[in-house]
């Protein structure tokens, strides 16, 4: 296959630049990247240059028109009917790569997972890191809401990590770069598609080029690498709590982003 796009990554300087690269290794730039081809094969780019081909048919994402409009015969919804459990929940979509955990080729000592992931016949190991406070987030995440992972890899590395990260079965659904639409050189998801009011949906990821089409139902969060003091998913379960009774995200989600800058 070609390696161009598998797992996602963000560099540090890119934290707060919406439409820039997701898919560059977090070294220093005066660090040649080990195996880079490999590393964006399996972690996705979500901007590409104007001369990178599109992602091959079997990987590839729905492209939308200049205008950011989906041709109305390709729309179908991505998630099934809600479940009679989730129908009176807000859903909650959550990003994988620097949001609820980091991963590279490069070994770990303190790796909590170690995943082999097979391209062009060969077998690498994924080393992901856990971003601190995941367990207890995913937990309660999981009980407040339909939560549904959302990720521009592939599913050949995100589905097991997920099987891995999930111990409570938190996750509704698991979408992959597939479900994604190719729109000005990005992995966009699009939350028109998943079949749920949008006034009932939130996306919670670390790059503003992922919902780009969907700003207002955003909860942003900080790029995770490696800091083991961090503890932004645990700061934000409080926010979380008072969410999951309103009826309308948007209100709020407007207070918030205003309290936040």
């Amino acid at each position: 296959m070609d390696s161009q796009s598998i797992i996602t990554q963000v560099r540090k300087e890119e934290v707060n630049t919406p439409l820039q690269e997701k898919g560059a290794q977090s070294l220093s730039p005066a660090k040649k990247p080990r195996n880079r081809s490999i590393f964006q094969s399996l972690f996705c780019c979500l901007c590409h240059d104007d001369s990178d081909p599109l992602p091959v048919n079997n990987n590839a994402p729905l492209l939308v028109e200049e205008n950011g409009v989906v041709p109305k015969a390709s729309v179908k919804h991505l998630l099934p009917e809600i479940k009679a459990q989730d129908a009176s929940k807000l859903c909650v979509v959550i990003d994988l790569d620097e949001t609820l955990v980091h991963s590279s080729f490069k070994p770990v000592n303190n790796a909590d997972f170690i995943i082999p992931v097979e391209i062009d016949g060969i077998t690498h190991q994924v080393y992901v890191l856990k971003r601190p406070h995941v367990d207890e987030f995913l937990r309660r995440m999981g009980e407040l809401f339909e939560c549904v992972l959302f990720t521009a890899s592939l599913a050949k590395y995100a589905d097991p990590v997920a099987d891995l990260l999930d111990k409570w079965g938190a996750f509704r659904a698991r979408l992959f770069r597939e479900s994604c639409v190719f729109h000005r050189g990005n992995y966009v998801k699009d939350l028109s598609r998943l079949g749920r009011d949008l006034s009932r949906v939130i996306i919670v990821d670390n790059s503003p080029a992922s919902y780009i089409f969907h700003p207002d139902n955003a909860v942003p969060v900080a790029s995770w690498f490696d800091n083991m003091a961090d503890s932004e998913l645990l700061d934000l379960l409080p926010f979380f709590e008072r969410l999951s009774q309103v009826d309308d995200v948007y209100t709020v989600l407007k207070q918030h982003r205003t309290s936040s800058s």
